[in-house]
């Protein structure tokens, strides 16, 4: 292996509706080591294609020991048992198992959204936040991950919650945004009254907005309201990766396999 900084160096997988991104993390520090790797999710997302994917992807990682991966789906226990943006066939599938047997390591798998959230509330914009904390996550859909003086209360999946008579990430992800062609101002209005919601049933202290739309937060921030304060992530959309990989070290609520 080749030198690296100081520190614990595990990777991370993130798999999402598009793409699945995987990187390398210093996990003391929070660092992400040589910079992100991605490939096109497969069409459709089957267990077989996207485990292939993540298994080539894995191979361009010089690390050893675990891998955390998050995907867009309620984990229990190593078991998916939704499946958002990926192809149905993954609900049942026992994920951490063929995961770990492609990849030939142990795996952790884990919510897309809580890996992400983990990632914030360790060395981002969570960080030393108390109280209850969601941070969302715009992209495809929306994934959601709450907090209660920093613990995990994983799978929330909050993004599927009934607004304007759909769910939530059908009228204001970012895909919609692109697929949709709105400008910041009609996007945020959609994004507002999702806040309100979420606001409404679970008054969160503080709201993080992440997804790699979170980058363009200095355009679109100044028009956010919400009751809570509102924090832009600090990682983007690295945070998946990073949160998968501090997964897979045992922190937080995610099992191993």
């Amino acid at each position: 292996m080749t030198a690296r900084p100081p520190g614990v160096v595990l990777a991370g997988l993130d798999i999402g509706g598009s793409a699945i991104k995987a990187g390398l993390a210093d996990i003391d520090d929070g660092l992400l080591l040589g910079g992100l790797h991605s490939v096109p999710t497969p069409q459709p997302a089957t267990p077989d294609a996207v485990i292939a994917a993540c298994a080539d992807l894995a191979k361009t990682l010089d690390a050893d020991g675990p891998v955390g991966v998050g995907m867009p789906s309620v984990i229990q226990r190593g078991i998916v048992r939704t499946a958002a943006n990926i192809d149905p066939a993954w609900i049942g599938c026992e994920g951490a198992r063929r995961m770990s047997e492609a990849l030939a390591r142990p795996v952790v798998l884990l919510n897309d959204a809580d890996a992400a959230g983990l990632a914030e509330m360790r060395w981002g914009a969570g960080r030393n936040t108390s109280g209850v904390v969601i941070m969302l996550t715009f992209g495809t859909g929306i994934g959601t991950a709450l907090f209660n003086d920093g613990v995990l209360l994983p799978n929330t999946e909050l993004g599927h919650l009934t607004l304007r008579g759909m769910d939530a990430e059908h009228w204001a992800s970012a895909r919609v945004r692109t697929a949709e062609k709105l400008d910041f101002a009609h996007w945020v209005e959609r994004v507002n009254d999702y806040l309100a919601e979420m606001h409404r049933l679970f008054w969160p202290d503080v709201f993080i907005l992440g997804g790699a739309v979170s980058a363009r937060f200095a355009e679109f921030g100044p028009l956010l309201r919400s009751a809570a304060e509102l924090r832009p992530a600090h990682f983007a959309g690295q945070a998946g990766v990073l949160g998968a990989a501090l997964a897979a070290s045992g922190h937080g609520m995610a099992r191993r396999s």
